[in-house]
């Protein structure tokens, strides 16, 4: 069944087409990324959609009674609330059902003989329970935890919060009022790898259809049915993942490709006879090539395709080479006013190309600046290797001057290229044309970051260091980006949340901890591969024979982990039961209380409330215990 269709929608903003005749349909659960670079119309589209801005042409259709859901880039909720209050009102019809059970249960307790308000207290318990009323507590806690709040932060004001969790909160409110098509705008920001990945599997069972504005590439390759891309004011439709869709475009480029190729060909060719024709005199030939010429100027000539891979070809090194060994950290620890890690060890070899992961808050960003001589360690050390000159991919820009253009920005870092050298390289990095004389001031946040990394590349760095170099990149920057970095030859440590980023570009992996770093030899899937397995294969440095006793030690830690987890998950199953227990025993209560021989019996229906009471306060809490051993064996 169709949930939600446009036709031919077309959107101006004053003399600026921004869409042109946009179709498309999409059937219930079905889950849609919508691509694009930035400033090509996708949130536009979305404001179409939820009806927040006007369009000038086309038709919206959505299906009768459906409701829709849409994540914005702004928060809307009271600041005066803790997190929990926050969610409440999404669930406003069964609090207030809720509260109208315990009128009547009070009313009931004072008058157990008046049958039509029993009467009425069973439709409304029917109602109660049908609409989930003794679920939407769990809904919560399981959305909140899913989202990264502890059940301590419940309580917390959202006026202390920063403002990446209040982002999160947003989120959280959005899902759980479950609309029909839920419309997400980069859902993924401010989201660490753990709630992302919580996040794509939710998606993935989520009833109803899905729109999102994403430009994380692994979080589509999970989630989407069907890929949308708008490129010059048009839709391109295409079933499948992401990856499906990079090959479909290719397809289509080759296709374009070849043709465009035939057709110069052909152009060349017909101008080589014309020149000839001319050059030969006479009167005869001479009216053939205008002849000629006529047919030539009637041909509709094919724009070239932007052929990506062609801009890259082009290797960057650095000037001067490193030694072999370009860092080595020793028992390096760091506190402010509490530990924030200690006895992180692990060494970076020439050529390497790391991704440095872990959850959000853990440390990474400090241990930058530590190895950066920013600020200071509490303890350990950090030698750096023979000619290793460091560099830092500044996420603000904060190195480049705004008063330059981006021609002058890089003529002052390599001073005797030739212009043609400076504009291939700019070119590279998709600057072309009259985009070199741009004053930085002016440039986008994404343009902004692909200079930087230009002009970082082209200095003395032979070791760089990356904090979230993608964020606030379209997926062609993104693209030109991993495509430098693979074709630098010099070594880089890459902190990102960017998975298919990081599967394309490292070639090793820091798993990082409050106390200890962990080494995988492969990219974002090899180490989710070997985590699944809960193995380490490949150690950097190969670890000193153990003796008997310390084997034998070994095997019996396993053995005593292996038996906790056999009995927390046997704990797991308990708690199931016993939840299904106490429910069938509410649920008895609940029957009772229709019987004229109870509900007549005032102190007979007040036990029974108490009892009730008390058994939705049992099947709470275990529900808790059930969510943290789920957590707790996750985790190891």
């Amino acid at each position: 069944m169709i949930s939600i269709s446009c036709s031919n929608i077309t959107k101006y903003y004053g003399v600026d087409l921004i869409l042109n005749k946009i179709s498309f349909s999409l059937n219930e659960k079905e889950r849609v990324g919508l691509i694009g670079d930035n400033g090509c119309g996708k949130t536009t589209l979305f404001k179409i959609i939820t009806g927040e801005i006007p369009y000038d042409d086309g038709n919206v259709f959505l299906s009768k009674d459906k409701k829709l859901g849409y994540l914005k880039q702004k928060n809307n909720y009271n600041n005066n609330q803790t997190i929990y209050e926050a969610c409440l009102p999404t669930f406003n019809e069964l609090i207030e059902l809720e509260d109208q059970l315990h009128i009547y249960e009070e009313k009931i307790s004072a008058n157990s003989n008046d049958i039509d308000l029993l009467n009425e207290y069973s439709d409304y318990l029917d109602l109660f329970e049908r609409k989930g009323g003794y679920t939407y507590k769990s809904k919560i806690r399981g959305v909140l935890n899913g989202l990264g709040f502890t059940q301590e932060e419940y309580s917390n004001s959202i006026n202390i919060l920063s403002g990446g969790q209040k982002s999160r909160l947003q989120l959280a409110l959005l899902l759980l009022s479950e609309p029909d098509i839920l419309l997400l705008d980069e859902p993924t920001n401010h989201l660490d790898l753990a709630t992302t990945t919580w996040l794509e599997n939710y998606l993935i069972d989520y009833p109803n259809t899905v729109i999102t504005i994403t430009h994380d590439r692994y979080f589509l390759d999970k989630i989407s049915t069907k890929i949308f891309e708008i490129e010059n004011q048009k839709l391109i439709e295409h079933d499948g993942t992401y990856s499906d869709f990079q090959l479909y475009k290719k397809s289509i480029l080759d296709v374009q490709t070849r043709a465009f190729e035939k057709q110069q060909k052909d152009i060349k060719k017909q101008e080589e006879i014309i020149r000839r024709f001319k050059g030969h005199g006479t009167e005869k030939l001479v009216k053939r090539a205008q002849s000629r010429e006529k047919m030539l100027a009637k041909v509709k000539v094919l724009d070239k395709p932007s052929v990506f891979s062609e801009s890259m070809k082009m290797r960057f090194s650095p000037t001067i080479k490193s030694g072999e060994e370009v860092l080595k950290v020793e028992n390096l620890s760091k506190s402010f006013n509490k530990l924030l890690f200690e006895n992180l060890n692990f060494e970076i070899f020439k050529g390497e190309k790391i991704g440095l992961i872990g959850p959000n808050g853990i440390g990474k960003t400090t241990l930058f600046k530590i190895i950066l001589n920013e600020i200071s360690q509490s303890s350990g050390e950090v030698k750096h290797g023979h000619n290793v000159f460091t560099g830092y991919f500044d996420q603000e820009q904060q190195k480049l001057n705004p008063l330059n253009t981006v021609f002058n920005e890089i003529l002052e870092v390599i001073p005797k290229a030739t212009n043609t050298e400076i504009r291939s390289k700019l070119g590279a990095f998709l600057f072309k044309e009259d985009d070199v004389f741009k004053q930085i001031d002016s440039l986008s946040g994404g343009e902004k970051g692909r200079l930087s990394l230009l002009k970082l590349i082209l200095t003395n760095s032979n070791f760089i260091l990356l904090d979230e170099p993608t964020n606030h990149l379209d997926i062609k920057s993104k693209e030109v980006l991993e495509q430098a970095l693979n074709n630098y030859d010099g070594t880089l440590l890459i902190i990102s949340h960017d998975r298919y980023f990081l599967n394309k570009v490292t070639n090793k992996t820091f798993d990082f901890s409050k106390n200890n770093i962990k080494t995988y030899l492969g990219n974002y899937d090899y180490y989710i591969e070997k985590k699944k397995i809960n193995k380490e294969l490949f150690k950097k440095d190969i670890a000193p024979t153990k003796t008997k006793t310390e084997q034998k030690k070994e095997m019996q830690l396993k053995k005593e982990e292996k038996k906790k987890v056999k009995i927390m998950k046997k704990r797991m199953e308990q708690i199931l039961e016993e939840i299904e227990n106490l429910e069938q025993n509410l649920s008895s209560n609940e029957q009772l209380l229709c019987k004229e021989e109870v509900y007549s019996n005032g102190i007979e229906v007040k036990r029974i409330n108490s009892e009730n009471s008390e058994l939705e306060k049992n099947i709470n809490q275990l529900y808790e215990e059930l969510s943290d051993l789920d957590v707790f064996l996750e985790n190891i």
